[in-house]
């Protein structure tokens, strides 16, 4: 009777084994495979519109926080200290957001401790900036000046990690972390959890378009909580036709994101990718109206989708 009802049980599990012969594998393979991007919205993309115009955008454009930008590319951190701390976070209760990244170019690299206890409040996680000079070293002198420049961020970093942050540090042009070399000295000498880089493609337009998801996969995940989804466009510099300048923007221009996204997904990022451009001047927004703002950013969303896709 036993074995009766042992081959029972052999053949009843065999069957659903037959009628689902790939569903163990499905499970773990789905886990592998799968691959999605956290957005953050960048206020600075609309100018000097005031945040009770700007976060409902938030959710409209796939993202799931703010990216909060002060003078001169938006007026919205001056707005926080304006109207204060506790109201702000009223205001995101409000619009049911939440704040993710302030860029606080402004403050330094060296100077952002006052903000540490404001984010957090806040309930950020990223404070975003550049890194300092001299402009854009290369070769045994980048190596040697990375290694300098991330002792002095030691104790800025232990502060940032002490509030549950990250600071982001932006491979910016005429900046120390610009040059290919120097990126990959950050990868090699930082071992901070609590610092890595604002990854920004559109700085290194002057390099093959391959240097870029070369140092993506060579930074890591670790050192990258952020991403600028951007692309050089001179309309970054000066004033010229609207479509010009929103070449910028993914999917727009010539820059294949196929391959950044494919090195993203080898990494398996976890951080948070801001869809972006700059507006000339600084300080308007991109685009005439909040809505039309948001429905540029969903097309370029849309086209990373597409090359989410074509990496699966």
């Amino acid at each position: 009777m036993m074995k009766r009802r042992d081959s029972i049980k052999t053949l009843s599990a065999t069957a659903l084994a037959g009628l689902f012969p790939d569903a163990r594998a499905e499970k773990v393979g789905d886990k592998k495979d799968r691959f999605s991007i956290e957005y953050v919205l960048s206020s600075a993309l609309y100018g000097n519109m005031k945040l009770d115009t700007i976060l409902p955008e938030v959710a409209k454009s796939g993202a799931t926080g703010l990216d909060i930008w002060g003078k001169p590319h938006g007026s919205q951190r001056e707005e926080v200290d304006e109207m204060g701390v506790d109201a702000f976070a009223d205001l995101l209760r409000k619009h049911q957001t939440k704040l993710t990244v302030s860029t606080r170019y402004p403050l330094g690299c060296f100077g952002l401790q006052p903000e540490m206890p404001i984010l957090k409040k806040l309930g950020g996680k990223i404070l975003v900036c550049g890194s300092s000079g001299p402009k854009n070293p290369s070769g045994e002198e980048a190596k040697k000046l990375m290694k300098s420049f991330l002792e002095k961020m030691k104790p800025h970093a232990d502060a940032a990690g002490e509030h549950g942050l990250v600071i982001a540090l932006e491979n910016h042009v005429n900046q120390l972390l610009f040059h290919p070399d120097s990126i990959r000295y950050f990868a090699e000498f930082n071992h901070h959890k609590a610092l890595g880089m604002s990854f920004g493609p559109h700085h290194l337009h002057t390099f093959p378009p391959k240097i870029i998801p070369e140092l993506i996969r060579e930074l890591g995940n670790d050192n990258i909580p952020f991403i600028y989804f951007q692309e050089h466009s001179i309309g970054m510099l000066k004033k010229v036709d609207k479509e010009i300048e929103m070449q910028q923007l993914p999917g727009r221009g010539k820059l294949d994101y196929v391959p950044i996204v494919r090195a993203l997904r080898d990494i398996q990022f976890t951080g948070v990718a801001e869809i972006f451009m700059h507006p000339t001047p600084r300080g308007i927004p991109i685009l005439e109206t909040a809505e039309a703002i948001t429905g540029a950013i969903n097309q370029s969303r849309g086209y990373i989708d597409g090359c989410i896709a074509k990496t699966a």
